[in-house]
C-alpha cells in the first residue's frame, strides 16, 4: 500500500486540477476566528439535531435521517474511532468532485480551526467511502493516514456549496466555546 500513496496523491491533484484549475488546487482555506469543535460546527452549519460525540451521530441518526455511502453537497461524513481519531469526527460535504473525491468544511481537524473546501478522497477497496484519506492543511498535502468511516448523514436541510462557504463563519460563531 505504501508504494500506492504516490501515486493517490498524484490523482488527487489531478481530480482538482482538472475541476477548476490552479485556483482549485486545493481550494482549503482558513476560516478565521476561535477554536471550535467538529460536532458543534457541523450542528450549526447542517441544522442537524444530532446530540453526543462525533462517533454516537451515525446511530443517532438512523431512524431520524437518511444515512448513505454516497456523498452528496450538505451531507455530514461520520467518521469512526481510530486510534489516530479516537474521538471520531464529523465533516460537512461542500461538493462533490467525482465519486471518489470530494471537498469538506470542517472543525477541528487542524486543531481548532475551521477549514473550508479541504479535499478528502475514498480509498475503500469497495469504493463504499468506508476508508478515506483527507488533506492536512499544515502541509499542503493530502494525508497519508487512511481513516474508516461510517457514511454520510443527509440533512432535512439542502445546502449547496455557496451556501456552506457563506454560513461556515456563522457557524463557527454559534459553535464557538473558550478553551480552558
Amino acid at each position: 500500500m505504501r508504494t500506492f500513496a504516490p501515486f493517490l496523491i498524484l490523482a488527487m491533484a489531478g481530480l482538482l486540477s482538472a475541476c477548476g484549475g490552479a485556483a482549485s488546487v486545493p481550494r482549503a482555506s482558513y476560516i478565521p476566528g476561535h477554536a471550535v469543535d467538529c460536532v458543534p460546527f457541523a450542528r450549526a452549519l447542517t441544522g442537524v439535531a444530532l446530540s453526543g460525540d462525533a462517533p454516537d451521530w451515525w446511530a443517532e441518526a438512523e431512524s431520524r435521517y437518511r444515512r448513505t455511502r454516497t456523498p452528496q453537497t450538505g451531507s455530514i461524513l461520520a467518521f469512526r474511532p481510530s486510534p489516530r481519531l479516537p474521538h471520531g469526527h464529523v465533516s460537512v460535504v461542500s461538493e462533490v468532485l467525482s465519486d471518489r473525491s470530494i471537498l469538506v468544511t470542517q472543525a477541528n481537524w487542524v486543531h481548532g480551526r475551521v477549514t473550508e473546501d479541504e479535499p478528502v478522497l475514498d480509498i475503500s477497496p469497495g469504493n463504499d467511502w468506508t476508508e478515506v484519506r483527507v488533506w492536512w492543511q499544515p502541509s499542503g498535502a493530502l494525508g497519508v493516514t487512511a481513516y474508516p468511516t461510517f457514511g454520510f448523514i443527509v440533512p432535512s436541510r439542502r445546502l449547496d456549496h455557496d451556501t456552506i462557504v457563506a454560513e461556515a463563519p456563522r457557524a463557527a460563531i454559534i459553535a464557538y466555546h473558550p478553551r480552558e
